[in-house]
C-alpha cells in the first residue's frame, strides 16, 4: 500500500494535567503525536480550577503539533478521516450560548468545595444514595451535578446567564466538541457521570435535574459513544468529522477491548479508575461502587454497562513527592527507588489528599504517612507510595467481586504508572491475580479512535475493534506468599482508620 492511500484516525486525549493528540493508522498504531501541560488553579485548600480557554489553547496546540510530526513522515492530513475525543470526566464548563465563552473557571473533578453543599443535600435527599437507582451514583463533591449547583449558588456570571438564557454547562467532551464543531453534545459515558441522566433511559432526568436545581435547556443533547457529531470548523482538521467521544476511563475499556461481561480493566494515572463491563443490565452496587455506562458504540448499538471503582489520587501522588517534598527529582525514578528495599519496612501512605473514594467514600479522610520507625528510607516512602495505589485497587477488586458474583481472573492495566515493572509487581502481589499489561499503552486514546473510525467505516464491527486492540502482552503474579499478603492488607487497613475524621 502506497503512503497516498493510507488512511488514519485521530484522538484527541484531554487529561487532567495534558492535552494530547495522537494519530493511529489502521492497525491501532501510534504514528505520530504530540503533547502539551497546561496549569492548574489552587484559589483554596481543596479546590482545583482549569481555564477553559487554556484547554482548548492547548487542544489547539497539540493538534498542529501531531499534525506537523505527520507532514514531516510524508503524509497529508487529508488522510485522517475521522477524530474522536476522550477527556477527564466530571470537569464541568459554565459558558455562555450568545458569546461561546467561559462563565467562569471549570471545576475539576478532584475539586473538594462542594463538600458542605453535598452534606446539605444529602440531608435534604435523606440518603446519600437517594438516587442511585436512577443515576447509579452517590451524592458526592465527584460529579458534576454538585458542581453545576454550586455554580449557579456562587458564581454571579453563571447566575446572570440564566437570567438571560444563555447559561449552558458541559463536561469537557462537550466544551471541546462545542469549540470544535459548533454543536452542543456530549455522549452517554460523560453524561452518566453527571447524576443528571437516567442510566436505563439515556435521558435526563426530571427529579435528578429539579433536585440540582439545573435546567435541560441548560444542557447538551446525550448522543452515543460512535457517531458524527459534527465536522471541525477551522484549522489544520477543518472539515473532519469528530466522530467518536468517551470519558477517559470507558475509552480505555475500549482501548483494551474490555467487550465482554467480566472483562476489567484499570487505568492508572493522575487518579486510578477500574471498570468492569456487567454485560446489557446496570447492576446497582451494595459495596460502594459506581453504577455507570461503559460505552455504547454507535446510535443502534446495544449499550454495556461497568462497575467502577475510583481513586482520587494514584500518580498525583509521585508529582507531589517530586514536585512539593522533594523525594525524588523524576517519576521514573519512584520504581528503582521501591525497589532497592525489599519490603515497606511498616511505612504505610494513605494518599487522601481529598478523601478517599471507591469504596470508602470517605471525604474526611487526608492524606497519612504511619509506621515511621528510624529504620524508614527514602526507599520505604517511595514503595509506600506504590502500594497505597495497589491496596486501593484490591478494595475495590473485592467489592466487585461481592456485587458482581464473579471471580475476576485477570486484570487489564494502562496509564503511566504501568510503565513501573515494580509498581505493576507490587500490584500482582497484592492482588494475586494476573497482572496483563499491553505493549501499546495508549489505551485511553485509542478506544476514542476505535471509535471514531467505527463511526464512519474505517472498522466494521467489534470483531475487528477487538483484531486491533489486541498486542503483546506482559504479565505478572504474585511472588509473595498468603501469609505476607495477609499481614501487609491488615496494616492497610490499620493506615486507613488512621486518616479518617480529619477534616
Amino acid at each position: 500500500m502506497s503512503k497516498e492511500s493510507e488512511i488514519f484516525v485521530g484522538a484527541i486525549d484531554q487529561g487532567t494535567s495534558s492535552s494530547r493528540f495522537l494519530i493511529f493508522d489502521t492497525k491501532g498504531q501510534v504514528v505520530a503525536s504530540h503533547q502539551a501541560e497546561y496549569q492548574n488553579f489552587y484559589a483554596k485548600a481543596g479546590w482545583v480550577e482549569k481555564d477553559p480557554d487554556q484547554i482548548m489553547e492547548s487542544v489547539e496546540t497539540v493538534v498542529v503539533g501531531a499534525c506537523r510530526r505527520f507532514n514531516a513522515l510524508g503524509y497529508d492530513v487529508s488522510q485522517i478521516k475521522s477524530v474522536g475525543i476522550t477527556n477527564q470526566r466530571e470537569t464541568t464548563v459554565a459558558f455562555d450560548s450568545e458569546t461561546g465563552e467561559p462563565l467562569t473557571n471549570a471545576i475539576v473533578w478532584s475539586d473538594v468545595r462542594t463538600k458542605d453543599l453535598v452534606h446539605r443535600l444529602v440531608e435534604d435527599a435523606g440518603s446519600a444514595t437517594r438516587f442511585a437507582s436512577i443515576n447509579g451514583l452517590p451524592i458526592t463533591t465527584y460529579f458534576s451535578g454538585t458542581k453545576m449547583r454550586w455554580m449557579l449558588e456562587n458564581v454571579p456570571e453563571v447566575q446572570a446567564a440564566r437570567e438571560r438564557g444563555t447559561l449552558r454547562f458541559g463536561t469537557i467532551d462537550t466544551w471541546l466538541i462545542y469549540k470544535l464543531t459548533g454543536n452542543y453534545v456530549t455522549d452517554v459515558t460523560n453524561a452518566s457521570r453527571t447524576m443528571l441522566m437516567d442510566i436505563k433511559t439515556f435521558k435526563w432526568h426530571d427529579e435528578c435535574l429539579e433536585f440540582f436545581g439545573v435546567r435541560r435547556e441548560e444542557l447538551p443533547e446525550i448522543r452515543s459513544s460512535a457517531e458524527v457529531y459534527g465536522k471541525i470548523l477551522e484549522g489544520r482538521l477543518a472539515g473532519v468529522p469528530v466522530a467518536g467521544c468517551l470519558g477517559d476511563q470507558q475509552a480505555a475499556m475500549v482501548g483494551q477491548s474490555c467487550f465482554d461481561a467480566g472483562e476489567a480493566k484499570n487505568t492508572y494515572g493522575t487518579g486510578c479508575f477500574m471498570l468492569f463491563n456487567t454485560g446489557e443490565e446496570p447492576i446497582f452496587s451494595k459495596n460502594g461502587l459506581l453504577t455507570t455506562v461503559g460505552y455504547q458504540l454507535g446510535p443502534d448499538a446495544t449499550p454495556k454497562y461497568a462497575l467502577e471503582g475510583s481513586i482520587a489520587v494514584a500518580g498525583s501522588a509521585i508529582q507531589w513527592l517530586r514536585d512539593k517534598i522533594g523525594l525524588i527529582f523524576s517519576a521514573d525514578e519512584i520504581g528503582f527507588l521501591a525497589d532497592s528495599v525489599e519490603d515497606n519496612g511498616g511505612v504505610y501512605f494513605v494518599t487522601a489528599f481529598s478523601g478517599l473514594f471507591a469504596p470508602y467514600w470517605r471525604d474526611d479522610a487526608r492524606g497519612a504517612i504511619v509506621g515511621l520507625t528510624q529504620y524508614a528510607t527514602r526507599g520505604h516512602i517511595a514503595r509506600a507510595t506504590l502500594e497505597s495505589v495497589c491496596y486501593q485497587t484490591r478494595a475495590i477488586l473485592d467489592a466487585m467481586r461481592k456485587d458482581s458474583g464473579t471471580e475476576l481472573r485477570r486484570l487489564r492495566v494502562d496509564g503511566g504508572l504501568t510503565n513501573s515493572n515494580q509498581a505493576m509487581q507490587i500490584q500482582a502481589d497484592i492482588l494475586n491475580i494476573e497482572v496483563v499489561r499491553p505493549e501499546m499503552r495508549e489505551t485511553t486514546a485509542l478506544g476514542a479512535a476505535l471509535a471514531a473510525g467505527l463511526a464512519v467505516g474505517i472498522w466494521k464491527d467489534q470483531h475487528e475493534l477487538r483484531q486491533v486492540a489486541q498486542s503483546n502482552v506482559s504479565a505478572f503474579w504474585s511472588r509473595i506468599s498468603d501469609e505476607k499478603r495477609d499481614e501487609m492488607l491488615k496494616g492497610w487497613d490499620k493506615a486507613v482508620e488512621r486518616s479518617l475524621d480529619w477534616a
